[in-house]
């Protein structure tokens, strides 16, 4: 079976934070760590994968990435928190 993961990536401790989806979570958290994709994660230096959550399908996985991506900024610290106290 395949998953999706929703995903939250940052460029230190409390710092810019990026929300994304994809289905093969190693890789794509190595495309921002290595900056391999031109846009807004290298320009910020967003390369810390400091969250993750498992779902079973891609409209689940989407559908949870456009809600974390509407919420402020603490409700996401709070998040990442709670399950990545470091």
């Amino acid at each position: 079976m395949r998953h999706y993961y929703v995903y939250i990536m940052a460029s230190r401790y409390r710092g810019t934070l990026y929300v994304g989806m994809t289905n093969d979570l190693l890789r794509r958290a190595y495309e921002h760590r290595e900056e391999l994709v031109d846009g807004f994660t290298k320009t910020y230096g967003i390369k810390l994968l400091v969250f993750y959550e498992i779902h079973e399908d891609p409209s689940s996985a989407i559908d949870r990435e456009k809600v974390i991506k509407r919420w402020r900024r603490a409700w996401k610290f709070k998040l990442i928190e709670e399950s990545n106290r470091d």
